[in-house]
């Protein structure tokens, strides 16, 4: 089985370590015996992934990706183990996409002459006003 992350991306979900664990917070009885929660664990250099997708997800400055470079997300929104282990998975395929799509480079563009103009008019402007402000003692 594979995970699709974008059309030209999939990741084998055997490269994806699951272990379940007991839920933190509020709940009833039932919360203190049943192991609800799933860790998600994945390795991004023993990943399959394109080596530029591997560098570009493991420089991400996320809280989540360790110093090791193994990404961890835990789940525990739902009452059941499946929708947490799909609400885990879902969150690092959103995850490597991001980190698949190639940033467009920015282009260093010039202020136009009538931007330029405005600019030092307000900062004038704002001279002018607080120039007002400041009261004139006949002592001075």
């Amino acid at each position: 089985m594979t995970l699709t992350i974008t059309d030209r991306l999939s990741l084998p979900l055997s490269e994806i370590e699951l272990s379940s664990t007991r839920s933190q917070g509020n709940g009833g009885q039932n919360v203190n015996k049943t192991e609800s929660a799933v860790q998600l664990r994945f390795d991004i250099h023993a990943s399959s992934l394109p080596d530029e997708v591997k560098q570009r997800l493991a420089s991400r400055r996320d809280q989540r990706i360790t110093q090791d470079g193994v990404v961890v997300i835990k789940a525990q929104q739902f009452r059941r183990q499946e929708q947490n282990r799909d609400a885990a998975i879902e969150r690092l395929r959103v995850m490597i996409a991001a980190a698949a799509d190639i940033p467009r480079p920015r282009k260093a563009t010039r202020p136009t002459a009538s931007s330029q103009r405005r600019r030092v008019a307000d900062k004038q402007h704002t001279g002018r006003i607080k120039a007002l402000r400041t009261t004139r003692n006949a002592d001075d």
